[in-house]
C-alpha cells in the first residue's frame, strides 16, 4: 500500500485529531507517534533513519496509507521522493500556543534519573523498556535534533517553527499542499482530498488535558 497523504505539521498542531480525521475519510491506517509507541518494531528504524542510516519505507509503513505527526513529518522530504503521487498537509496554529502545550506535553518526558529508572526496569518489564528507548529516539531527532538542545528557548523554538513551515511550502509544490488549522474542519480537506464532507463533526481530541491524562494512566514514572 502507497503512501497517499504526508502531514508535514509538527505535533502537537492538531495531528491526532488529522490522523482521525483521515481514517474517517479512508485514508486507513494513518501513522503517528502513537503508533511508534504500540509497535516494538518501530522506534529501532525511526533510530536508524535520525542517524543517517537507510529504511525500507514500503515496510516500515506496511498497512498505512497516510502519515501525520512526529517521526514522519521529520523526514517528509524523504518519504516525497518515495511517494511522489501523494498529497500533503501541514497542520498550523498559533505559536505561542502550541509552544505552550509542547512544554507541558510531550516535551515534558522523564529525563535523567528516571529514564535511568524506566531502563532498569525495563530489564524486567520489555513495555517500560520500550517506551525508553521512544523517549531516547525522540531526544535525539526532536528535541536534540530539531530544536538543538534548546528548546526551553522559547524564542528560539518558536522561530524554528515558523521556519519550519516556510520550508515546507517553499519545498512542496503548492498544488500538492494544503496549510490547514484544525479549527477549519472539514470543508479545505475534503475539498483537497476530493472526498465528500462527512456526516460527522471534524475530530477534536488529545487537547493538553487528555494528553496528560493519558499519560498519567498508562506511564506512571
Amino acid at each position: 500500500m502507497a503512501i497517499q497523504v504526508i502531514g508535514t505539521g509538527m505535533g502537537r498542531t492538531g495531528t491526532m485529531s488529522l490522523k482521525n480525521a483521515l481514517e474517517i475519510l479512508g485514508f486507513n491506517k494513518c501513522h503517528h507517534m502513537i503508533e511508534v509507541m504500540q509497535n516494538k518494531g518501530q522506534v529501532e528504524q525511526w533510530t536508524t533513519l535520525e542517524n543517517g542510516g537507510k529504511v525500507d519505507f514500503d515496510a516500515l509503513l506496511n498497512g498505512y496509507a497516510s502519515i501525520v505527526d512526529f517521526p514522519g513529518s521529520l523526514y517528509y522530504k524523504k518519504l516525497m521522493q518515495k511517494y511522489p503521487d501523494a498529497k500533503f498537509i501541514h497542520t498550523v496554529r498559533n505559536p505561542e500556543d502550541w509552544y505552550k502545550s509542547c512544554r507541558n506535553t510531550i516535551y515534558n518526558l522523564p529525563r535523567g534519573f528516571k529514564r535511568k529508572a524506566m531502563k532498569t526496569i525495563g530489564i524486567f518489564k520489555p513495555d517500560v523498556a520500550h517506551v525508553a528507548k521512544v523517549f531516547d529516539y525522540v531526544d535525539l531527532s526532536i528535541w536534540d535534533g530539531l530544536f538543538k538542545g534548546n528548546f526551553e528557548d522559547k524564542e528560539s523554538s518558536i522561530r524554528i517553527f515558523n521556519e519550519w513551515t516556510e520550508e515546507v511550502k517553499c519545498t512542496i509544490p503548492s498544488e500538492k499542499l494544503l496549510i490547514f488549522q484544525a479549527k477549519e474542519g472539514w470543508e479545505p480537506l475534503c475539498n483537497f482530498l476530493d472526498k465528500p464532507i462527512p456526516e460527522v463533526p471534524y475530530p477534536n481530541v488529545n487537547n493538553t488535558a487528555e494528553f496528560l491524562e493519558r499519560k498519567k494512566a498508562k506511564f506512571k514514572f
